[in-house]
């Protein structure tokens, strides 16, 4: 599944902007599943199983990556821009982007510039950097050659590499959540022992806004979300700062800063994990946010569950996972969705 997971990295898909992502995703699905796509732009599946339960369930992830929006084009010919979710400035500074034209269809590239060190005052040395103070440099030469290829509302992307190193570990852009989207793609293409609805969402960066909208259209009685979340395992964080850690599997969370996950089901991933010899974590701080913020105050209630990746340096150009922790939370997932039919 390494293959799907770096194809699905590549594509771009901003908030707002995930047609790309939703097209292909519709290419590997087409004839295993029933789908339809919601007015939002989220991609409803339904998956006939060997059985049809009594209680309906639903597994989701979303389709879009964090990314920038260009908000104004200078006089100099660079443009404003604003983050399209939640982004570090301090990654961003000297990165290489792609702005998606919406005047010529093509892909510009540009840098992220920042004003020139010498022309910082000691005080501006010794903080940190502010989005509204950076630009995209697409290399025009004045505001009307930038016009002739740039639109205010036009998207713009990190620059970033599909790249295994170390042991096992995988770089990339957009891991959050298109690991998601690639455990469900295989899902939906191989059998499963229940009717199962798939949902791939759309702007779950900026609230959580297409969620919203496909959990009273499935209106489900459980669901599992798939996510990617913050490991922070590195020197320097200690205790309950570390979060949760690369290599020690799924991450399976109690609470976050949006959802207090059903008990029952938190304790039933874990009995499967250890029943199964699969590592399993949960999060060791409250932290944080996902689709299920969403979908278990939808309708009548929904008993809900996340199972997450732990993934070094979030919403960067670069985050990490290892594979195995990616291939240890599909196997739950799998073993998951079986047995909360039983319930």
């Amino acid at each position: 599944m390494k293959e799907l997971l770096k194809e699905l990295c590549l594509i771009d898909g901003v908030s707002g902007d995930e047609s790309a992502v939703r097209e292909r995703i519709i290419e590997l699905i087409d004839g295993f599943c029933e789908y339809r796509v919601d007015p939002l732009g989220s991609l409803i599946c339904f998956k006939k199983g060997l059985k049809t339960p009594e209680k309906k369930l639903m597994i989701c992830a979303h389709m879009d990556e964090v990314g920038f929006i260009v908000t104004y084009i200078r006089s100099d010919g660079t443009l404003s821009f604003d983050c399209v979710g939640g982004i570090d400035p301090s990654v961003i500074i000297g990165r290489q982007v792609t702005v998606k034209s919406s005047i010529t269809g093509e892909k510009l590239y540009g840098v992220v510039g920042s004003t020139a060190v010498h022309n910082l005052s000691k005080e501006q040395r010794e903080k940190a950097p502010k989005t509204d103070s950076l630009y995209i440099d697409i290399g025009a030469a004045d505001r009307a050659e930038a016009e002739k290829l740039v639109r205010q509302g036009d998207c713009a992307y990190f620059v970033s590499d599909f790249e295994e190193f170390g042991e096992r570990r995988i770089k990339s852009k957009a891991i959050d959540d298109r690991a998601g989207c690639a455990m469900m793609v295989d899902m939906i293409r191989g059998e499963i022992p229940y009717d199962t609805y798939f949902v791939f969402n759309v702007q779950e960066e900026i609230g959580l806004r297409g969620s919203t909208a496909s959990a009273f259209a499935v209106a489900p009685d459980f669901a599992i979300v798939l996510e990617s979340t913050t490991a922070a395992d590195i020197d320097g964080s200690e205790g309950a700062k570390r979060v949760c850690a690369l290599g020690n599997g799924p991450v399976v969370s109690f609470m976050d800063r949006s959802t207090l996950y059903d008990k029952e089901l938190y304790r039933l991933a874990f009995d499967i994990a250890a029943e199964n010899g699969l590592p399993c974590q949960t999060k060791s701080m409250v932290a944080g946010g996902n689709d299920a913020g969403a979908i278990h105050k939808s309708g009548r209630g929904v008993r809900t569950i996340a199972v997450s990746i732990p993934c070094r340096y979030l919403h960067s150009p670069s985050s990490v996972i290892e594979y195995r922790d990616f291939e240890n939370s599909y196997r739950l997932v799998k073993l998951l969705s079986e047995r909360i039919q039983l319930l």
